[in-house]
């Protein structure tokens, strides 16, 4: 085996400890491009019992290497999308409720990884798949997400499109002036209709087979990676 990651799923409200991990790392992240005031990084959603974490660790010594979050619609927890974007388009939460309605929504947020893994494709493939891949086991319909300029072309090939309802064709000044988000969302989890076709068979893989490991590729880097991701709903 090569580098040996665990990629696990698991609700928030069920491991405080690994939650405060989760956020501490990603702060420490923030704070290296200067970037310390930012919707997804507050913490209440810890005690949110609509977020499932995803958390990237090495298994040698269980250290965090990335993470992300999904966020399930509820009209009590505004979805971080919600927060972020209200005040440059206020419809957003018009646009998120009409989704709600019509099969249920929520987000993948939160979305990190750490400096040393920097070029493996921890966050912007490995665990985006793995947010994806989550929506079968939740109540939901669609995905939104609020995404980096450098980030779009690889969130688009995970099945998304861009959210042209919202801002200028999608786009907004976040989390700061000069850097520009771009909102898109995927229209139906179930048939990833839109998605990159390697993208859309390894989800697939990983919704029939949640607990399964992998040998995935990524420029000059291979990385084992033991997917975890059977979630506790009991």
């Amino acid at each position: 085996m090569g580098n040996l990651i665990r990629i696990r799923a698991f609700r928030a409200i069920d491991d405080e400890h690994s939650c405060n991990l989760y956020a501490k790392e990603h702060m420490d992240v923030l704070k290296i491009f200067g970037i310390t005031k930012i919707t997804t990084a507050n913490n209440s959603w810890i005690k949110n019992p609509n977020v499932y974490v995803i958390m990237a660790e090495r298994v040698s010594d269980n250290q965090p290497v990335g993470g992300a979050r999904v966020h399930l619609y509820h009209e009590d927890h505004p979805l971080p999308m919600d927060v972020a974007v209200k005040d440059f388009d206020p419809s957003v939460k018009d646009l998120l409720s009409r989704h709600a309605k019509n099969g249920g929504t929520g987000e993948i947020c939160g979305l990190w990884n750490s400096r040393d893994v920097a070029g493996w494709g921890i966050g912007t493939m490995f665990l985006s798949r793995a947010g994806v891949s989550l929506c079968s086991q939740l109540p939901m319909r669609t995905m939104h997400v609020l995404c980096a300029e450098h980030t779009i072309g690889i969130t688009l090939e995970k099945g998304f499109v861009i959210e042209e309802e919202l801002g200028n064709k999608g786009t907004f000044f976040y989390p700061k002036e000069g850097l520009v988000a771009t909102a898109a969302v995927i229209n139906d989890v179930t048939t990833l209709s839109d998605a990159r076709d390697v993208d859309r068979n390894i989800i697939m893989s990983l919704r029939e087979h949640p607990q399964q490991t992998r040998t995935e590729t990524n420029n000059e880097h291979t990385i084992d990676i033991r997917y975890e991701l059977k979630l506790d709903m009991t």
